[in-house]
């Protein structure tokens, strides 16, 4: 279901009891046809946890989707490593009744095989699935049968999260976060074996820290600010989720959000990268303040990845609440474009979520320094307005928020009149 962009596969169609084969990633990407969808780049619609969740929704007893290394913008490897051994999620008010009761992938082979086994030809069915013509159809007398054998156990892991009181509106809020977890060691590897997460994310971590401070040191603005360190990024953005389902602060009183997740020591650059281009309001005021240092902005390289999607901001997105979540660019300052590009795919093929992501003294800090100046200037602005940031219109969240603020006006309304 993607009502901004008038689509709908379950219009129509019961799926209680049964389950659903699906394909990862939008329509708009499978076809390049920028009026689909948002074109080449992924919405919140075509990553696979909505499409788990809207299968939910609708009555699924299981939710498969079809694995294409293109359109998800990774490998085999990576779903089934991500997808062997110990899962985590939180401990759900309902015991995840709300869920399907079995989520997975098909390799595409399989899948393929599937098809072929039922007389269908699922490279057809892949391109009829990107047309607002495609009805779902039931892929032949193929049934799941699954013995789920599994042991559940809990732990407990905690937000940190700490906040200046505004002067003039102390119940409106700018929210900081980050997460301050990372991936922790690995006995199985020869040598070092600790997951330091230095980049990844202590330096966001420690961004929010000297931003709260700042903040302090500056006086406290006219609207309250919040920063939260999350926990369990790693685990399936699961700190973020349990804010977004019991926040310190009203998400209708939360004027906007800015994630923090992973800066590289590049050092000082000409562009900040924004994920997610094309979202929200803030981008506009981020614009403003990079404007004021003669910086310029830039949409993220591989919007098709949805790394939007894949950070701690979607779980306030999917609320409603407009989020920020910008990076350092790769333009450096001296050394030039071709010099930060380089810097980034060395640390992603040598030291992203390995070992070798540990602090340095060769780091350049000085791109850290100017990227957390820049958002501290961002969101201490806005908590010194009468500002709400909202989506662009036409965008996923837009219509959350709308309703949201509505609900509050209305409710203001009421208590006038009583």
């Amino acid at each position: 279901m993607a009502p901004e962009f008038g689509w709908n596969d379950y219009a129509g169609l019961d799926v209680e009891g049964k389950t659903v084969v699906m394909l990862v990633n939008d329509p708009g990407f499978a076809t390049k046809d920028e009026t689909l969808f948002k074109g080449n780049a992924m919405t919140y619609y075509g990553r696979w946890t909505y499409k788990f969740e809207e299968a939910g929704r609708q009555g699924a007893a299981a939710a498969l989707v079809i694995h294409q290394t293109e359109p998800a913008s990774y490998g085999w490897d990576v779903v089934s490593g991500s997808w062997t051994g110990a899962q985590y999620d939180l401990v759900r008010p309902d015991g995840g009744a709300s869920r399907t009761q079995l989520e997975g992938w098909l390799h595409l082979d399989t899948a393929t095989e599937l098809f072929k086994s039922e007389g269908l030809n699922i490279d057809k069915a892949i391109a009829d699935a990107a047309s607002k013509d495609f009805k779902p159809f039931t892929i032949g007398d193929a049934q799941l049968k699954a013995n789920i054998v599994q042991s559940v156990k809990t732990t407990t892991s905690r937000n940190v999260a700490g906040g200046i009181k505004g002067t003039e509106r102390p119940d409106e809020y700018v929210l900081y976060m980050a997460h301050w977890d990372h991936l922790g060691k690995n006995e199985t590897l020869e040598g070092d074996q600790i997951y330091n997460g230095a980049v990844d994310n202590a330096t966001g971590t420690a961004a929010i820290i000297e931003i709260g401070e700042t903040f302090v040191e500056a006086g406290a603005p006219e609207r309250s600010a919040i920063f939260v360190a999350v926990t369990a990024e790693e685990s399936g953005l699961l700190g973020s989720a349990y804010y977004g389902e019991a926040p310190l602060v009203p998400l209708n009183k939360t004027v906007g959000g800015i994630n923090i997740d992973a800066m590289l020591p590049l050092g000082e650059t000409k562009d900040i990268k924004v994920i997610g281009f094309g979202s929200s309001e803030l981008e506009d005021r981020l614009k403003v303040q990079l404007d004021k240092r003669d910086m310029y902005l830039v949409p993220d390289d591989k919007p098709e990845a949805g790394y939007y999607y894949r950070s701690d901001h979607i779980s306030l997105a999917k609320k409603g609440v407009p989020m920020l979540y910008a990076d350092p660019g790769n333009d450096h300052v001296t050394n030039g474009l071709t010099y930060g590009e380089d810097f980034a795919k060395e640390y992603t093929k040598e030291r992203y979520h390995k070992p070798g992501d540990e602090y340095d003294n060769s780091w350049d800090l000085s791109g850290i320094v100017q990227t957390t100046d820049l958002l501290f200037d961002l969101g201490y602005t806005m908590a010194n307005s009468e500002d709400w940031p909202n989506w662009y219109a036409g965008t996923e969240f837009r219509a959350l928020r709308d309703a949201m603020m509505m609900d509050d006006m209305s409710s203001k309304e009421t208590a006038k009149e009583e």
